[in-house]
């Protein structure tokens, strides 16, 4: 049997277009109005073999917390590599990267 699942973004912008609040829900994972910081969106457009993306966060987020969602993303995005593809030769590339730039961004091991 076939589902649909639903997951929403509500932003909420100040008069500048800047993000003051973002909030979403996934009620199939019993995820309601749970706040975030920031949100990093990618989906591939078949027709035109692009990644479309959305970067958002509200400028309340700390540029200490925007250095450790950045790595995570590129650490996650190690994991995708490697679960998807079975490619794991890319897949420990990108991790060398995100242990470099741990360094980089004087980020401690343990992000």
């Amino acid at each position: 049997m076939k589902k649909q699942a639903k997951i929403t973004l509500d932003i909420w912008l100040d008069e500048n277009q800047i993000p003051e609040r973002i909030e979403w829900n996934a009620p199939d994972g019993g995820v309601f109005h749970a706040e975030a910081r920031a949100a990093f969106l990618t989906l591939w457009d078949e027709s035109s073999q692009e990644t479309l993306r959305l970067d958002l966060w509200t400028k309340d987020m700390s540029v200490d917390a925007m250095k450790k969602f950045i790595h995570q993303n590129i650490v996650t995005t190690a994991h995708l590599l490697r679960r998807a593809t079975n490619d794991n030769e890319g897949a420990e590339s990108i991790e060398e990267f995100g242990t470099k730039l741990l360094k980089i961004l004087k980020l401690s091991d343990k992000e």
